[in-house]
């Protein structure tokens, strides 16, 4: 956590919105960095993209000699101000206290960072150039057409106002207000994390080099990597389906509280369920829960009668549950969060499926970081959201050198961005209505599509999603609230770090926004297509994933647009037909790259992922991932299965290599992307990514060969 802000530590990855920065401004003898005394410190917070007024910092220094006169002029201090204030080793160590570890940020900042060094080595205090931005050139990377780039023209152009100019913390808080607004403004131009900004404003060099000839400091820091953290690999191995109890032991509302602990005691276990019904297999807003604790507390106030009285009048609703499916990081996390020792496990379609309890976690190592925790979940805006996102590269990179199979670290990467847009969907949701919009106007469902809906994303995800609803028509007053949920749920998406889908496909377009019905008709006119390219983006509706609303609508949905799809060979050929794997090879059999790279989604994965989505649409296979699809295949005995295992096999390997590129790149301030740089690769690894995409040239044969096998 960063010092006194409840924030984490940036690190390279995180967001500009999301840093815990402090902004930060002196007033000078001079302008000599090499000479200039400070005689005035003036710093105050930001935290999730805005500054915090309080508490602030402002500080008077003597700087132990004469304050010139055209120094005094400037900034109004004069020898009688700071007669009586402290000096600069008293005021040091009250900024490092307000300052803690945050990310200093100023206009030009260079200046100030030269000369609190230089004060630091006259009082014999160790200096350790902290992390920090320089406001002036992010203005510049953000609007390079500015005439100057000066605090004061800056303000003007984001229509900011300053007060206390030329004043510390006057200017610091101008240099925050600034930096505040420029977020919007460096987004646009792809620039949204820390190491981002930093690599940004390390290529205005001509600008460096004039502030290095004045004697100043480097402005902004150089991006690197965190050193590893340890993570347990049994959390993120681990699913909670396979850790919790089943079936849980549920009893009527009406039994008596004396015969539910004698229950307790004879089964050994700390908690039962409780319902009108007393049985399993219902929807799990349904039940409620005793624990042994809340039994204590109910014996402690009311021990003469409690015996006797019904167990429903003692049991905590709404009952906490977690997906089956979901990882036991996630539990953990919850049960931190909440303070909580007991979870209701449900299905996909909310049912309740099981119990899991503190104990049943109790096989991980106590002394190894969770690292994820359950923090998107409870996040209350956008810049939380960012926040918790941003904690992925690091979780990633670790899991990475623990060497976990990087498909199960891909699908932990898929299980945050569906927990991302589920909270980003309550979120819009609850926006709609504060402003004046109302409640949903029917039932409905948000899909997770493409390599997200797979559990296959990776760290260079944009948006794939769609929302069905219950009923209404295209354009009428249901699919406009719709719209409007759509357009504020991909605006907090891309600002939380997962950008709009360059391809349209987000529930904001028409397209992929409709009642059920209306999605009924699109599969209908998908399935009567006659050329390949009509099917742009249908493919990846194929591999949704509900992960917000009415969860019935939407396996209303899948299962109409499979069976629809299964039933139409012409359907799934045409999507055959889409597959190809280009040819990255020179005349030479060496790779074409583009600045050193490869594009190893085009040419790799999506011939993997598109054949097996193919022959599952083809054969009627429901499985969403593609090893779930490939391992189907063989269990039907569709295809050889040397031909399946190898495209697993590869499958692997491209997401490992495109994952530890990424991890690299984001924490080199590089965007994330899907290319990645062959001479970094062993010779090995360069001549086996080689036989691969070789042989995926032939995966149209392949699926052609199996469309009716």
């Amino acid at each position: 956590m960063s010092k006194g802000t409840g924030m984490k530590r940036a690190t390279g990855a995180t967001p500009l919105i999301a840093i815990a920065a402090a902004a930060v401004d002196t007033e000078t003898t001079g302008l000599d960095a090499t000479k200039a005394r400070v005689v005035q410190i003036g710093a105050i917070g930001i935290a999730h993209g805005k500054v915090v007024r309080e508490p602030q910092f402002n500080l008077l220094i003597d700087p132990g000699e004469a304050i010139p006169a055209e120094a005094s002029l400037v900034h109004g201090i004069t020898d009688a101000d700071v007669d009586g204030a402290g000096s600069f080793l008293d005021a040091w160590a009250k900024f490092q206290e307000f300052a803690g570890d945050r990310i200093l940020v100023g206009h030009s900042i260079g200046f100030d960072l030269a000369v609190l060094k230089r004060e630091c080595r006259r009082a014999h205090l160790p200096w350790k150039k902290p992390r920090s931005l320089c406001v002036r050139l992010l203005a510049t990377i953000a609007n390079p057409d500015l005439a100057d780039h000066s605090l004061e023209m800056t303000a003007a152009w984001l229509r900011l106002e300053i007060a206390g100019r030329h004043s510390a913390l006057g200017d610091a808080i101008a240099a925050g207000d600034i930096f505040a607004a420029l977020i919007p403004e460096l987004r646009k131009r792809n620039i949204r994390t820390l190491g981002e900004a930093e690599v940004a404003c390390l290529a205005l060099s001509h600008t460096l080099e004039a502030g290095h000839r004045a004697g100043w400091a480097e402005p902004v820091s150089r991006p690197q990597a965190p050193a590893f953290q340890p993570v347990d690999p049994y959390a993120y191995r681990h699913r909670v389906g396979s850790l919790m109890s089943d079936p849980p032991v549920v009893v009527k509302s009406t039994k008596p509280t004396k015969q539910v602990i004698d229950l307790m005691v004879k089964r050994k276990i700390s908690s039962v369920l409780v319902s009108d019904r007393g049985t399993p297999d219902q929807p799990v807003v349904e039940y409620g829960i005793v624990t042994e604790r809340d039994l204590m507390r109910r014996i402690s106030s009311d021990a003469e009668r409690v015996f006797d009285l019904p167990i429903g009048s003692t049991a905590t609703r709404p009952l906490i549950s977690i997906r089956a499916a979901a990882f036991a990081y996630r539990a953990i996390g919850r049960m931190d969060r909440l303070k909580i020792r007991h979870l209701a496990v449900r299905d996909d379609g909310g049912m309740l499926v099981g119990m899991l309890s503190a104990r049943d976690l109790l096989r991980l190592r106590a002394t190894a970081a969770i690292n994820l925790d359950d923090t998107i979940e409870h996040a209350k805006d956008v810049a939380e959201l960012a926040a918790a996102w941003s904690m992925l590269p690091g979780v990633a990179r670790s899991l990475i050198g623990e060497e976990i199979d990087p498909r199960v670290v891909a699908e932990i990467i898929s299980e945050e961005l569906c927990s991302l847009t589920r909270r980003a969907a309550v979120l819009a949701e609850h926006q709609m209505q504060t402003e004046g919009h109302g409640p949903p106007p029917c039932a409905y469902a948000v899909l997770v599509l493409g390599s997200g809906g797979r559990g296959e994303s990776l760290m260079a995800p944009d948006q794939d999603n769609a929302i069905v609803f219950a009923h209404g028509e295209p354009g009428g007053p249901e699919d406009s609230w719709f719209k409007n949920l759509g357009a504020k749920l991909a605006d907090m998406l891309d600002i939380s770090g997962v950008p709009y889908c360059k391809g349209g496909v987000m529930a904001a377009n028409a397209a992929f926004r409709g009642s059920l019905d209306t999605w009924k008709g699109r599969v209908e006119d998908w399935v009567r297509r006659l050329r390949p390219e009509d099917l742009l983006n249908v493919d990846i509706v194929y591999d949704l994933r509900p992960v917000h609303g009415d969860m019935t609508l939407a396996a209303q949905f899948i299962g109409h647009a499979y069976g629809r799809g299964h039933a139409e060979p012409v359907f799934a050929k045409l999507l055959g037909e889409q597959i190809t794997a280009g040819n990255p090879f020179t005349l030479f059999g060496g790779f074409q790259l583009e600045n050193g790279r490869l594009d190893v989604k085009k040419h790799g994965l999506f011939p993997i992922v598109a054949t097996a989505r193919t022959l599952a649409i083809r054969h009627g296979i429901r499985e969403r991932s593609t090893r779930a699809r490939f391992e189907k295949l063989v269990a039907l005995d569709i295809g050889g299965e040397r031909d399946m295992k190898a495209m697993l096999a590869g499958h692997a390997m491209l997401i490992g290599l495109l994952l530890g590129q990424q991890t690299h790149d984001i924490y080199a301030g590089i965007p994330a992307s899907n290319r990645i740089q062959i001479d970094a690769l062993t010779r090995e690894q360069q001549a086996e990514l080689k036989r691969l995409i070789k042989r995926l040239q032939s995966a149209p044969d392949l699926v052609r060969d199996l469309m009716f096998a």
